[in-house]
């Protein structure tokens, strides 16, 4: 496809709506991007995890789990919502693998699965703030990953 074609498919963009008012495919481009797409299971997974993101409680509870592990309670009592309610997001992100957890006696202590959580975390965060108040600072004392 010649780069000619490309600019007119651009320049004839309707403002409103951000689409081509023609079909013009650049079939080399297709051709370099499609090999490095995400198969499907790959690409559920993936979905999994920014659903399990979208919902503000969890994202509250990844938040607090990236600042420090704590237990049930203590997130039940940080996120305002009962400890029955804590444990059933807890299972979402436990599915996902974005938390992990251990036994400390009666406790079930929680934290980040990994430092990519902590970092695809930091990073909506940061996108999110973007142009408003600053994301809220981190300290890496006591953070289990």
């Amino acid at each position: 496809m010649s780069r000619y074609a490309y600019e007119s498919c651009a320049e004839e963009a309707d403002e409103a709506d951000a689409t081509c008012s023609a079909t013009i495919i650049d079939e080399m481009a297709v051709a370099r991007v499609a090999p490095r797409l995400p198969g499907d299971d790959l690409a559920k997974r993936t979905t999994d995890v920014f659903s399990a993101l979208a919902d503000p409680t969890r994202l509250r509870i990844l938040h607090a789990l990236s600042l420090e592990e704590l237990c049930v309670c203590d997130i039940a009592a940080l996120a305002g919502v009962s400890q029955s309610a804590v444990s059933h997001q807890l299972r979402l992100l436990r599915d996902r693998d974005l938390v992990a957890f251990r036994r400390e006696g009666k406790r079930a202590v929680y934290r980040l699965a990994d430092d990519h959580v902590r970092l695809l975390l930091d990073q909506g965060l940061a996108h999110a703030a973007e142009g408003s108040e600053p994301p809220p600072e981190r300290s890496t004392v006591g953070v289990g990953a």
